[in-house]
């Protein structure tokens, strides 16, 4: 009974006391975590949504420029997370991690907001950008992409921290946990989306900046107020995960001449642990070497350890299949709102800004996010047995499947506007609505994913790796663009006199290869 009072899976309370059960975590903590993550998102949608405009229109960059930096920005905000899983994992937890980097946030977001207010930052005229204001704007986009890094990969680690699994009303709440924390995610979208890129476009940008830097400010106060009653997992032992899985990559690379040995219980510290026969040439790293020999974390691995580098390139090509859907998404902040712009944008009386095209995007997930939630998955659940009714990697292959299909859908409509004398802008809503249902299923099921596979000590490196395939499909998405450009030039500053069309095709294409690949290698996953 008195067991029974305490969590089982080692979490602490802030005391670093064994948590208990009825006064800490599960949702009544996750209420403070998903506000911090709702105000967070909102300024960085705030900025995202608009930021093609802002480019275009205040700093006077081209389409082609302004893609591309829009893309490179976010792949930034998507790579940081690699870092702020290091520091939690390795030195300050998440819920420190968490803190200090929302508070850089806040500085970069101030930064951003007094550079479109001070009048010595402002440009002169109107056809030209101040190279201190230029500057200004760059600083606190930087530091905002620095900021998100601490953010996105521990708020999901540690909402996911409050639930006990061995208790098994909580493992089926953690698994809805990953949906509705993409859905508060979307709420903070769609009122960027909305109200936000309203307010820009028709009061100014100072104001419009300011609303979200007051909120995430509010955000940070929120989540430090949440303290005393979140579930902590403790540091894990022998460091960093990245200098460990390094260490086994250099001992092995070190020992590459040596024989592995017939029994594997020879292995450094075996000891009953998992050990599995992918990836042989590094248990190298763990072959125990003759006593005159020098040994050190460099030379000479645990098996434990191996396994940990092992997890990750099994998870390899199912995060390299994520690469070209995050391509495709970038396209919803990138080219598709250029081509709003060359559309006809009032519906009746109301002109519908390009950047709020956005919305259909967000609504589809928060309509598609309770579907999910609770019919698809008891419906599923009843045939597979599974808690989660689908398997991770089967969410993630739907996803991959209609992102093709939006695509396509993308490149007719391009082909019928180029032939037509005037489209409306809501030829484009369809397409955001599909690729907000591929969003349910690949980016919630990735999450979930790269939480639940790597090992405890992992956990906040796993969602970093999942935050890093957002950036290598902006970064993609970046490449991508400057190669069309340069060798075709489909994507001209006037829309109407290129062929945006067979960039989109192009797309098509080559999410289908990348479908047919995720097929083949989750076919071949095993943990």
């Amino acid at each position: 009974d008195e067991c029974s009072r305490y969590t089982s899976d080692g979490t602490v309370d802030i005391y670093r006391q064994p948590a208990l059960k009825r006064s800490t975590g599960n949702w009544r903590a996750c209420v403070f975590i998903l506000g911090a993550e709702f105000s967070e998102c909102l300024c960085f949608f705030a900025v995202s949504k608009n930021l093609v405009t802002y480019l275009t229109t205040v700093l006077h960059e081209s389409n082609v420029d302004a893609a591309r930096n829009v893309s490179t920005w976010v792949g930034t905000c998507f790579i940081t997370p690699v870092l702020g899983a290091f520091l939690a994992d390795s030195f300050w937890g998440r819920y420190s991690t968490i803190a200090i980097f929302l508070s850089v946030y806040i500085f970069g977001m101030l930064i951003m907001t007094s550079s479109t207010a001070l009048p010595w930052l402002l440009p002169r005229s109107s056809d030209e950008s101040s190279g201190v204001h230029r500057a200004a704007v760059y600083l606190g986009l930087y530091l905002v992409a620095l900021g998100t890094g601490g953010i996105k990969p521990c708020a999901t680690a540690l909402g996911a921290d409050q639930f006990d699994v061995a208790v098994p009303a909580e493992r089926v709440a953690k698994g809805s946990f990953f949906n509705w924390y993409y859905f508060s995610i979307n709420i903070g979208s769609l009122l960027s989306a909305t109200l936000l890129v309203w307010v820009q476009d028709n009061i100014g940008w100072t104001v419009g900046l300011a609303i979200p830097t007051v909120l995430i400010g509010f955000g940070l106060a929120v989540f430090v107020a949440g303290g005393k009653i979140y579930r902590y997992k403790p540091l894990g032992v022998g460091g960093s995960p990245l200098t460990r899985v390094s260490q086994v990559v250099v001992a092995a690379a070190r020992n590459r001449r040596l024989e592995l040995p017939d029994d594997i219980s020879a292995l450094h510290e075996h000891g009953g642990a998992e050990h599995t026969s992918q990836f042989r040439f590094f248990d190298k790293a763990a072959i125990v070497m003759p006593s005159p020999e020098k040994k050190g974390p460099w030379r000479l691995c645990t098996v434990s350890q191996v396994e940990e580098l092992k997890m990750l390139l099994r998870m390899s090509p199912v995060w390299a299949s994520t690469l070209v859907f995050f391509a495709v998404t970038a396209q919803m902040s990138s080219t598709m709102i250029e081509l709003g712009m060359a559309m006809d944008n009032r519906v009746g009386t109301f002109v519908v800004p390009p950047a709020s095209l956005s919305t259909f995007d967000i609504v589809s997930v928060l309509v598609w996010v309770p579907i999910y939630d609770a019919v698809l998955v008891p419906l599923a659940r009843r045939v597979t047995g599974q808690d989660g009714g689908f398997t991770q990697l089967q969410r993630i292959g739907v996803g991959l499947a209609l992102s093709a299909a939006a695509m396509a859908y993308a490149a007719s409509v391009e082909t019928r506007r180029l032939s037509a004398t005037s489209m409306s802008i809501m030829w484009l809503a369809p397409c955001y609505f599909v690729l907000g249902a591929a969003e349910v299923f690949t980016s919630i099921g990735m999450l979930e994913f790269f939480y639940d596979q790597p090992p405890e000590s992992m956990k906040s490196l796993g969602v970093a790796l999942a935050q890093l395939a957002v950036a290598g499909g902006n970064y993609l998405n970046s490449a991508l663009l400057g190669a069309v450009v340069s060798a075709t030039g489909w994507i001209p500053d006037n829309l109407d006199e290129g062929h945006l069309n067979y960039f989109f095709w192009f797309m098509a294409a080559l999410s289908v290869l990348n479908l047919l690949q995720f097929v083949y290698c989750s076919s071949r996953y095993k943990r």
